[in-house]
């Protein structure tokens, strides 16, 4: 069964409603010892949890989500780094400047060019690097992806991909080539909005994307990353869908890390507006309370977030950040002129939020993970 048999049975206003309609008391259950102590699988104790209810039990749901990640995972934050390959893209998505509708120069990394690109970033430290692209199978094939990785793998210790959908074995192939990571946002759980603003290209296939994950997990990617568009509708019922679908992927690919993001719509070409603006206190609210129901989950902040709300979110549940971060294509080495695909809002160096990370008493991981391990 796959997650998108599993949602059949919920609908989207069904689980609106049931998050409207908690009570405090239900909250302070949630939070009792015992449900904690039973561990996080109960999802109508989540919906508690990140209801309005819940929002007087903000301090005390931080508080826990800080002690659960420093016994899962001490006191320490991966660093990582995205690399665009190409803007180049078939999707009509309305928030993305990448959509095909947008009048943007088009550029895609020859492989030389990605090595280079590559290598700067290996010189900055890091050594957990994240390949992005646009959803062009002309411009990004499979072939151009596995010359890439293979080029890349003396450079990084873990390459992940956040690119188009593809089939299982494609993913394999990708998983022999080098890659160990998939990061695949649904954007919006809400099937209705989905069609909305994915307006043409394969994008607009609900089901393709949303079992994506799956297809990952069966190819034997090591890490699985989740996300919601935070932005597009509301941030709580988007919450309880994502728990769940992390909730059903750590049950049936437990050889994998799911790992969850939280990408806020940032401004983009297009001027594509938010119609569910997220505000620091929602976002802070829905990160603790994952934290709380997924306390095994990979959380990663991105430079989407300002540097101090990303300093002040490192104790409460945060295990992995990106920084020095570039969305352009070529950004790194200073040869592209195109469009990034949104605006950053944490502009320091690596250098610097390693830092940071470590003036407030954590330590900055540049390295997690070897090959070696599985050998």
């Amino acid at each position: 069964m796959t997650f998108d048999n599993v949602i059949e049975g919920h609908s989207w206003d069904d689980i609106t409603r049931q998050i409207a309609e908690k009570t405090p008391e239900e909250v302070r259950e949630a939070l009792s010892p015992g449900m904690m102590d039973s561990g996080g699988t109960d999802i109508d104790r989540f919906i508690s949890l990140v209801s309005p209810a819940a929002d007087e039990a903000l301090e005390e749901i931080a508080q826990r989500a800080q002690l659960i990640t420093e016994q899962r995972f001490g006191r320490i934050v991966g660093l990582y780094a995205p690399m665009y390959l190409s803007n180049s893209c078939t999707n009509s998505c309305l928030y993305c400047s990448f959509n095909a509708s947008n009048q943007i120069d088009r550029e895609t990394l020859s492989v030389e060019q990605a090595v280079s690109e590559a290598r700067h970033l290996h010189d900055e430290g890091f050594r957990h690097i994240l390949l992005v692209s646009g959803e062009d199978l002309k411009a990004v094939n499979l072939n151009y992806l596995k010359e890439v990785v293979s080029s890349l793998r003396p450079l990084f210790d873990s390459i992940s991909i956040e690119i188009y959908p593809m089939e299982t074995d494609q993913y394999r192939e990708l998983a022999q080539s080098g890659v160990d990571g998939l990061i695949i946002y649904q954007e919006t759980y809400n099937k209705d909005l989905y069609a909305q603003v994915h307006e043409a290209g394969k994008k607009t296939d609900y089901r393709w994307r949303i079992e994506t994950p799956e297809r990952g997990g069966a190819a034997g990617f090591r890490r699985i990353g989740l996300g919601s568009l935070l932005g597009l509708d509301d941030w709580r019922t988007e919450a309880v869908y994502l728990a769940m679908h992390a909730r059903h992927l750590m049950r049936k690919y437990w050889r994998s890390q799911v790992t969850i993001s939280f990408p806020r719509l940032r401004p983009a070409v297009g001027g594509y507006e938010p119609p569910c603006p997220v505000s620091d206190r929602d976002l802070v609210h829905m990160l603790t309370a994952l934290r709380v129901f997924l306390p095994d989950a990979g959380i990663l902040l991105s430079t989407r977030e300002s540097k101090e709300f990303r300093d002040n979110m490192i104790p409460l549940g945060v295990t992995s950040m990106s920084a020095g971060s570039c969305t352009q294509v070529g950004g790194y080495t200073g040869n592209s002129a195109t469009a990034g695909q949104f605006e950053i809002a944490d502009h320091r160096t690596p250098e610097e939020v390693a830092e940071t990370i470590k003036n407030i008493g954590y330590e900055p991981v540049w390295k997690d993970w070897d090959a070696a391990f599985i050998r």
